[in-house]
């Protein structure tokens, strides 16, 4: 079966089952690299990140959700720590650069082959980042540094067209352009790598405050800007010039995925990079910031340190009239969402929370988990001793709260009324309206609600009918209710067996079989699967002779549920059992796997041992537990697909 028919056969066998959104999940490191041109690190824009997008469109996923795609620094690989705006310049594909025509020829492919050659280890299944980061940013500074000398000498044609794009992007691009520039160089030249370390012998630590200076210190301000603009002039074009080829491969990546057929979804962190929590300061609580509150998976909580919007910033007055206008955070977060709905076709919220009902803890606090553990919900805090500063933007009221429950637990909070949901929701409705402008549904925003959803925000997203995450390999067996299973999915949610924070599903299958719980599971989703009671037991029987058995019956679990929005984490197609992310932690090895070079000859080889994920397979007992006379002709086809292991390529 040629692809074209593997994917109709796959696209018929998801509409049987009612689901819209097939998503194929993998952050920007992680896309394979063609042979001679992979330097430590994977690009969706590279000529291997093309490959696979073609590979996954035939096997029949209709979308692909990427991570954020900010610029990482060199001592945080973390995408939820990347830029706002600036786009990750790790992730241009050096080779397009090669282009005469486009590039006038930048860079040489014998540039590119040197960089590649030079990756102290050869394995392609993992990102080397240090060394990336380091041959990128060379590669790049040469780039710019050929185009500079070539237009400094009249050069026209693709050098000439080049200026006048770059001088395009710097006016269209300027308010964050120059902030995200001159950060670097600050940091290099109080040799500190985070801005709070700066020295404050330079003009009174102006620097520091450079874009929120205090009472009687905005024309020092002001001379300082224009002394670093004159001073940095290269290395604020030379950041522009990046930009503007990070940004056009990203246009010409979307014309690409248009043209497959799938949609890109993109990432609204809830975090900020130090840069940008240095040039936006003046918009943040000082005294407060965000981080995750104890629950069934980090039960200790987790101490983000990230900002968080001061709600006296939503809105203004307007000089003229007295209207409510929005104010320098709505400016912001609109600003934000209008540039990732031009880029993207839908986007996941990252955290929702943030939005609605962030959880805060005092800043600056020598243990930050306890700060943390003795939190509270930014807006649901009426009268709290340890948080009486919180009192000034509580939305519940004292009457409204459970006293019996814990503080970030999810009746907390048990009654609103209509303008109370729309005030929590404010922020979050910024980004519904952000995406009616730009002709999308508001089922195009995927909102990350794993186990906790308090009560402020079910109610917020209640209001857009938007769903939850599902994520079921979390789930509590011992408990019908848990949000977890995939009986309590609705149309609305997304469901997936894991995402980018959990153990892959090949490595937790094995886990169960040798702590036990393979049995467990093996009853549990019989229960789901099995279309009468007489096969339970015997369908049950049949999942625990192998790991492979009981991992395509989890599978065959979320397609067989309510949910209409199914997300694959790529680790868990092809058969890895390699973690790609520990929350909470920084570590060398997280987030660097990746796709293998040779993925479609390793894929083939895995289904072959069952290895990998058989979407035919895993369809068809799906469909099977639907039921329906109807469908048995394509519960057929899928099997003999699925037994004969195929592949778009056989």
């Amino acid at each position: 079966m040629n692809g074209s028919d593997h994917r109709r056969l796959i696209e018929e066998a998801l509409s049987a089952l009612g689901i819209r959104n097939f998503v194929f999940g993998i952050h920007d490191p992680s896309f394979p690299s063609a042979e001679g041109e992979d330097i430590g690190r994977g690009s969706p824009y590279s000529e291997g990140g093309r490959r696979l997008l073609r590979f996954i469109r035939d096997l029949g996923f209709g979308g692909v959700q990427l991570g954020p795609q900010g610029e990482t620094s060199e001592g945080n690989a973390s995408p939820y720590d990347g830029t706002i705006f600036s786009r990750n310049t790790l992730s241009i594909s050096l080779a397009d650069l090669t282009d005469a025509d486009r590039w006038g020829g930048l860079l040489r492919k014998e540039q590119i082959a040197a960089l590649a050659d030079g990756r102290p280890q050869r394995d392609s299944s993992s990102v080397q980042y240090h060394y990336a980061y380091r041959a990128q940013r060379a590669a790049l500074t040469e780039a710019f540094e050929a185009f500079a000398a070539r237009r400094a000498r009249g050069e026209a044609g693709a050098i000439g067209r080049l200026h006048e794009e770059l001088c395009e992007f710097r006016r269209e691009n300027e308010s964050w352009l120059m902030r995200d520039a001159l950060y670097e160089p600050l940091c290099s030249e109080h040799n500190r790598a985070y801005w709070l370390e700066w020295r404050k012998d330079v003009e009174n630590g102006i620097d520091q405050w450079l874009f929120a200076p205090g009472l009687g210190e905005e024309g020092l301000a002001a001379r300082r800007l224009s002394e670093l603009r004159a001073r940095y002039a290269v290395d604020i074009e030379r950041h522009a010039f990046t930009q503007l080829v990070a940004h056009d491969q990203h246009v010409r990546l979307r014309g690409f995925t248009r043209s497959l057929g799938l949609k890109l979804y993109g990432d609204l962190q809830i975090g900020y990079s130090a840069r940008d929590i240095w040039a936006y300061q003046s918009l943040f609580l000082r005294n407060y910031r965000m981080g995750a509150p104890p629950s069934r998976t980090n039960p200790e909580g987790q101490a983000w340190n990230y900002p968080v919007f001061d709600p006296g910033q939503y809105f203004a007055r307007s000089t003229e009239g007295g209207a409510v206008v929005p104010g320098p955070a709505m400016r912001m977060l609109t600003a934000r969402l209008e540039k990732l709905f031009e880029e993207f076709d839908g986007i996941r919220i990252d955290h929702p929370h943030g939005l609605v009902c962030p959880w805060v803890y005092h800043a600056g606090q020598p243990d930050a988990l306890a700060a943390v553990r003795a939190g509270a919900r930014l807006f649901s805090s009426p009268n709290l001793p340890d948080h009486p500063d919180l009192m000034h933007f509580a939305i519940a009221r004292e009457d409204q709260l459970n006293p019996r429950a814990a503080r970030h637990a999810d009746d907390w909070v048990t009654s609103l009324d209509k303008d109370q949901v729309r005030r929590y929701g404010v922020l979050f409705d910024a980004a519904v309206e952000a995406a009616r402008r730009s002709g999308r549904d508001v089922s195009d925003l995927v909102c990350e609600v794993l186990s906790t959803m308090p009560y402020p925000l079910k109610r917020v997203m209640e209001e857009h009918n938007l769903g939850r995450f599902r994520v079921t390999q979390k789930a509590d067996l011992k408990n019908p209710a848990d949000v977890y299973r995939s009986e309590n999915a609705a149309p609305e949610d997304w469901i997936m067996v894991g995402n980018h924070d959990t153990k892959p599903i090949w490595l937790l299958v094995d886990q169960w079989f040798q702590s036990g719980h393979a049995r467990d599971q093996a009853a549990y989703l019989a229960e789901r699967l099995a279309p009468s009671q007489s096969s339970r037991e015997a369908f049950a029987a049949k999942l625990v002779e192998s790991p492979g058995e009981l991992l395509h019956a989890k599978m065959a679990d979320i397609f067989a549920s309510r949910a209409e929005n199914v997300m694959i984490f790529f680790s868990d197609l092809f058969g890895e059992k390699r973690i790609f992310n520990i929350p909470g932690t920084v570590s060398e090895t997280n987030w660097s796997m990746r796709v293998h070079v040779d993925f479609e000859a390793d894929y083939r080889a895995k289904l072959a041992r069952g290895a990998a994920l058989n979407l035919p397979k895993a369809l068809a007992t799906a469909l099977r537990a639907r039921g329906g006379a109807e469908a048995s002709g394509l519960i057929e086809r899928l099997s003999d697909l699925g037994r004969a292991c195929g592949t778009p390529s056989q």
